[in-house]
């Protein structure tokens, strides 16, 4: 009995010893990996935030305290110029990008014979690295266009796509839907699959015409696939950095300069690492605060079939 009694008692530490040792197996390397490369460089850089610091010798960076936060928020117009042009960017990126992503992947549901070459099309840009993407565009903005330009005479073509502030804008903001539109339709493809076709059905039935299926059925349903869409674009379009410097280099001037290219010029370029870092701080509790309030307003509107 006593025995058995012992048995009873350590079987349980076995069970849990084994699941320790599993979890350790399968989650301690990418914790690790967590840890080394993204943990450990996000406490340093919260550090050096306060600190006076060329990025090279790290005996020279020096405790300042809150002297680059003062500095950026009450004299750094390039800064919060930056930042107002990226989010303006943002805007208008994140709605041109899922409005098209979602017409594409309305129109690639349907019973289109050529639907699964039209999807590889589309996502192929995708597929492009930012920097070469964004010199493909600039030969096709400043050497194409203009070629178009001169034997048309049509007037859009003529447009100097990147040498004006509103020009540069749009001429970003093209480039990056043109690369991020197809990723997103895959997922609202995925998304519009996977809606019960006899809801559908049954609204039809009922007299409902294709808006009243799209807008009370449809949009409703694939709420998950619109939250993941938003936060992607949005984060990525905060972001971006590859096609800002391919393509305008943030010129002319600094009219078209984002906040990422304002980071990097700032701590690698001016080899002021500290200031660099505190602009990157901001920059990263502003995308915070907008991305998680952004998820949490569309996942209220999501339902479930």
């Amino acid at each position: 009995m006593a025995n058995g009694k012992a048995g009873s008692k350590l079987a349980p530490r076995r069970v849990n010893w084994s699941e320790w040792l599993q979890q350790t197996v399968f989650v301690g390397p990418g914790l690790i990996a967590f840890i080394i490369i993204v943990l450990i460089p996000f406490s340093m850089g919260f550090y050096y935030t306060f600190t006076e610091w060329n990025g090279l010798d790290l005996a020279n960076a020096k405790w300042t305290g809150m002297d680059n936060i003062s500095r950026i928020l009450t004299d750094d117009p390039r800064f919060w110029q930056a930042f107002w042009f990226t989010a303006k960017f943002t805007l208008a990126a994140v709605a041109v990008t899922n409005l098209l992503a979602f017409l594409l992947a309305l129109m690639l549901t349907q019973n289109l014979k050529s639907r699964g070459v039209l999807r590889t099309v589309f996502f192929l840009p995708n597929v492009i690295g930012g920097l070469l993407l964004g010199y493909i565009w600039y030969f096709i903005f400043v050497r194409g266009f203009g070629a178009i330009g001169e034997a048309t005479g049509i007037g859009f073509f003529k447009l100097q796509w990147l040498g004006t502030p509103e020009t540069a804008f749009w001429g970003i903001v093209i480039v990056f839907v043109w690369q991020t539109a197809g990723y997103m339709m895959i997922i609202y493809i995925a998304a519009i699959i996977g809606v019960p076709k006899d809801l559908l059905e049954a609204a039809r039935i009922d007299g409902a015409n294709r808006w009243q299926v799209l807008r009370s059925i449809l949009l409703p349903l694939i709420m998950p696939a619109i939250t993941i869409c938003l936060f992607l674009t949005t984060s990525n379009a905060f972001k971006m950095f590859d096609l800002n410097l391919s393509l305008t280099a943030g010129g002319p001037g600094h009219a078209s300069e984002s906040i990422a290219l304002n980071i990097y010029r700032e701590a690698l370029v001016n080899n002021r690492y500290g200031l660099g870092t505190a602009k990157a701080m901001i920059f990263f509790l502003c995308v915070a605060v907008i991305t998680v309030t952004q998820v949490w307003i569309t996942k209220k509107r999501e339902v479930e079939a």
